[in-house]
């Protein structure tokens, strides 16, 4: 029976972990466009930087996913250090919201009574043919299974009372004086490790308050644990990002760490505080006061730490700075996703709109290719030719690794749950990089073109290499446009693609203009036919080129308009 207790036990907080995670991810869903307005909000002033956080995670019920996208903004470069400082401090605030809902609903007013009934209104409004209405259903089943889990555990947690030696056991922990602060909080952090959720361990400290495991003064060191457990996670996501992302959840453990040095110093003052406050409000049940000075212990313990932290946030920075130096190696790699390796997904709408700049960025370096086309067509010294030829084939390599890793961060995007039009645009952008990709080898192919013509030596006389950067040109124009229309598809909405249409409408203008003159010259004896052909091959090729930036053009207008 104990065996199937200890089961039980593990069922019930996977139920309360899986809750959490449903809820937060509906929240995130259902407040896609909120928090792009707060995002909006992030500026220079560490105190607006504080309110944007805690905004964020008080509506998305995750300090975890606000950190980690943080990480992933500052390594995008959409955020600077300091200000994802700000961010992560109000983050640390907003949690807290959590354990005062735990501690109110999930022990004093018992919500898991009515977890039931919601649970049908969930499934009602889960299966909903409106977009918003299956996020707030999620939001619901979420609530409602993170409340019966905490229910569960607190039934099959064992009473200690029963097996006196058990308790005699857990009570002798606690009677080393600060040695077993410092024993409590080591537990604390090793917990929310392995849960990887400090609400999680919230919950469980709760329960052993309640149930007389451990005193008061040894759940608040649990909760100062908690707070240093809980930086792992941005730790974590940061692990494969850049410098700056390695900072920002740097800053994050610097500033929990901090605090849980200043809280242990004053440990005795500060529990005394915190007693004081729940006296105030005249709650006079012990176990109730237990419960809320705990939770009241988790807001003033990230309160006052904020308040006193946030004139320090330079000094933060520069600490962080200090502490991780750039790698030798990263400024050589030129070409590295700048928007979406940071790590795991905090959340999946805002998730697709890094994909999108990347795939801006992807365009931007794809019309860097093509300057090395418009140099390697007038290039006659053999040496030059071979370096722009290689450059020409790493290229291609470029393109196809970055389509693949887009392709791959696209997918784990599509496997979470995202609303209709976020995913009408994964569509999208998955043709996209499609043709992005097509572009880098058509580089590579008038590269070989190029190659074939020297071997076979032949040459380009002035006026066909004038016609050929024409050409380029009117290519460039084109991946202008494109870039323009990426541009507007970011920042609005795509409406019109005239000027993309305009653009392809010159290319094949020019393209059947060169074509007929040169069979004209080839019929009159000017031109040499085995030059003329690769000098048509170039063109088509210029062409196709066109038509591939087009393309993604049309695709922006499908599936990025309002219409």
């Amino acid at each position: 029976m104990e065996i199937l207790q200890i089961f039980t036990l593990f069922g019930a907080l996977g139920m309360f972990l899986y809750g959490m995670n449903l809820m937060s991810a509906g929240l995130q869903k259902a407040s896609g466009d909120k928090l792009r307005g707060f995002l909006s909000a992030m500026t220079s002033n560490p105190f607006k930087g504080v309110m944007t956080g805690l905004g964020i995670t008080s509506i998305i019920q995750s300090s975890s996913a606000t950190t980690v996208m943080v990480v992933s903004f500052v390594n995008a470069g959409l955020l600077t250090l300091a200000q994802a400082i700000g961010v992560i401090m109000g983050a640390n605030i907003g949690t807290t919201v959590t354990a005062w809902l735990v501690s109110w609903l999930g022990f004093k007013a018992d919500i898991s009574i009515l977890a039931i009934p919601l649970m049908a209104l969930g499934f009602l409004l889960s299966n909903s043919k409106k977009n918003q209405r299956q996020n707030i259903g999620e939001v619901v089943v979420g609530f409602c299974l993170l409340f019966l889990g905490l229910s569960f555990m607190k039934e099959s947690v064992p009473d200690l009372n029963e097996t006196p030696q058990v308790l005699e056991f857990v009570k002798t922990w606690s009677s080393y004086g600060f040695t077993s602060v410092l024993i409590f909080l080591a537990f604390g952090t090793g917990l929310t490790l392995v849960l990887q959720s400090s609400s999680a361990t919230m919950a469980l400290t709760l329960i052993m308050l309640s149930m007389g495991w451990i005193p008061f003064d040894m759940a608040c060191a649990m909760v100062l644990g908690e707070n240093i457990g809980t930086t792992i996670t941005a730790n974590i996501a940061a692990s494969i990002g850049n410098t700056q992302a390695k900072r920002a959840a740097m800053s994050h453990t610097i500033f929990n760490l901090f605090g849980v040095c200043w809280a242990l110093i004053f440990f005795k003052p500060f529990l005394s505080l915190v007693t004081t406050i729940i006296d105030a409000f005249g709650i006079t049940d012990p176990s109730t006061s237990a419960l809320y000075g705990l939770s009241m212990l988790h807001t003033l313990f990230n309160l006052i730490n904020t308040l006193i932290l946030v004139w320090f946030v330079k000094f933060i920075e520069k600490a962080v700075i200090w502490i991780i130096r750039p790698a030798k190696n990263q400024d050589s790699e030129a070409f590295r996703l700048k928007y979406i390796s940071a790590g795991p997904l905090a959340t999946p709408e805002l998730a697709s709109e890094q994909a999108l700049d990347e795939i801006i960025h992807f365009a931007q370096i794809s019309r860097n290719g093509l300057g090395y086309i418009k140099q390697i067509v007038e290039e006659k010294a053999s040496d030059k030719f071979d370096e722009l030829d290689k450059k020409l084939v790493k290229y291609e390599e470029i393109s196809d690794r970055i389509e693949y890793e887009i392709a791959s961060f696209l997918n784990d995007v599509s496997k979470e749950k995202v609303s209709e039009t976020t995913s009408v645009k994964i569509k999208a952008m998955y043709k996209i990089i499609g043709e992005l990709e097509s572009l880098g080898d058509s580089g590579s192919a008038i590269s070989r073109i190029l190659s074939r013509r020297n071997a076979h030596k032949k040459t380009f006389d002035e006026d066909t290499i004038k016609k050929l950067q024409e050409m380029i040109g009117l290519v460039d124009c084109a991946y202008e446009v494109m870039i323009e229309n990426l541009m507007k598809a970011k920042k609005s909405s795509v409406e019109d693609i005239s000027n993309a249409y305009n653009a392809e409408n010159h290319i094949n203008a020019l393209r059947n203009k060169l074509r007929d003159r040169e069979i004209e010259s080839i019929e009159t004896g000017e031109k040499n036919y085995q030059t003329s052909v690769y000098y048509m091959d170039i063109v088509n090729e210029l062409e196709r080129m066109g038509d591939f930036i087009i393309n993604i053009s049309e695709d922006l207008l499908k599936s990025f308009s309002d219409k």
